[in-house]
């Protein structure tokens, strides 16, 4: 039976929560005008610009005139890089609807794309995912869209950017390569399969937005015996749109074919051993700082299981490599 205090401090706390409640969704509401109206304001310096008898008369004259004016006016959040955004905004989203899930400061880094299938693809990927401001910026950073465009072709690319990635296969779910740079490495550096795994495991963040959409973290150094050999996979996940295990091996210098047969061992013990009734056969993933595509290819042939060969960087690859290859497929004619 409930005492005075304890319904009194119930009240309290039913209190505290409409309030808060209140306040966020009062937040998210203020977040959403404040879209609309600067997409508006976009709109309507373009009309005025169109309107005129020459573009060229407006151009930084007009955005450096309207800070000033509108600073004078409104004061602050008028300034000419921010007005400079209005305007792009409006021209790169002539048609615009909010989503609810994104604000006025993931539209400021979506603009920073100067690809337009680059950016309905960041745009689409950020609402299914409801990626943060700063994971959005680490994913256009990464060059995420063009690394998933590699592997494609070119009717491949333009689903990626109309529809984003979705997930609905084994091989969707693999990057290569996979980009590090959140381990913040000097270029020279020199690691060991434990001192890598060490790191990613503390950047456990960083790395699942990496690995992508579904993955869930298991367990390091998973120990299995067989014939009283005792064995460790270096980290275990569990694919939650795949609904399968992920095992992952770490390799610090290029792959040898006997990396592969292990793998394959594993993903044979976690079938018979680790496996549900409701779970799919696992999937191995072997991430090396190098790969021989041949010895990959003859090695993994024939086999019934999943395994993946990809490789792994410490800095952000040459964004504009990456463009010029996706722009080859893009206009191949196949």
């Amino acid at each position: 039976m409930k005492t005075k205090k304890n319904k009194y401090d119930e009240l309290l706390n039913n209190i505290g929560t409409t309030l808060q409640n209140a306040k966020e969704n009062a937040m998210d509401l203020v977040q959403q005008e404040l879209l609309i109206a600067n997409w508006q304001i976009g709109k309507y310096i373009i009309v005025f610009e169109q309107g005129g008898k020459d573009k060229a008369d407006y151009g930084t004259a007009l955005l450096e005139r309207l800070t000033i004016d509108l600073k004078a006016r409104f004061g602050k959040g008028f300034s000419k890089s921010n007005i400079y955004l209005m305007r792009q905004f409006y021209l790169k989203f002539p048609i615009f609807q909010t989503s609810g899930k994104l604000g006025w400061s993931h539209y400021a880094e979506l603009l920073t794309v100067t690809n337009d299938l680059s950016r309905k693809f960041y745009l689409k990927q950020c609402i299914k995912e409801n990626w943060s401001v700063r994971e959005l910026k680490r994913q256009i950073d990464s060059s995420l869209f063009e690394r998933l465009a590699l592997s494609t072709d070119k009717k491949g690319v333009l689903k990626l950017a109309e529809n984003g990635h979705s997930i609905n296969s084994s091989k969707n779910a693999i990057k290569d390569p996979y980009v590090f740079e959140f381990l913040n490495m000097p270029k020279d550096a020199i690691l060991k399969e434990r001192g890598l795994e060490k790191k990613l495991i503390t950047n456990l963040q960083e790395f699942l937005l990496e690995l992508g959409k579904g993955f869930t973290f298991v367990a390091k150094q998973f120990k299995i015996t067989i014939d009283n050999e005792h064995l460790f996979i270096d980290l275990v996940f569990y694919h939650r749109i795949l609904k399968c295990f992920v095992l992952i091996d770490l390799k610090a210098k290029k792959v040898k074919h006997q990396d592969i047969g292990q793998m394959n061992l594993y993903l044979n013990y976690f079938k018979e051993e680790e496996n549900s009734i409701d779970d799919k056969d696992p999937i191995g993933i072997i991430i090396a700082a190098d790969k021989h595509e041949l010895l990959v290819k003859y090695a993994t042939g024939g086999l019934s299981n999943k395994i993946f060969v990809s490789k792994y960087q410490l800095h952000l690859p040459k964004q504009k490599v990456l463009e010029d290859k996706v722009k080859e497929i893009i206009h191949s004619n196949k």
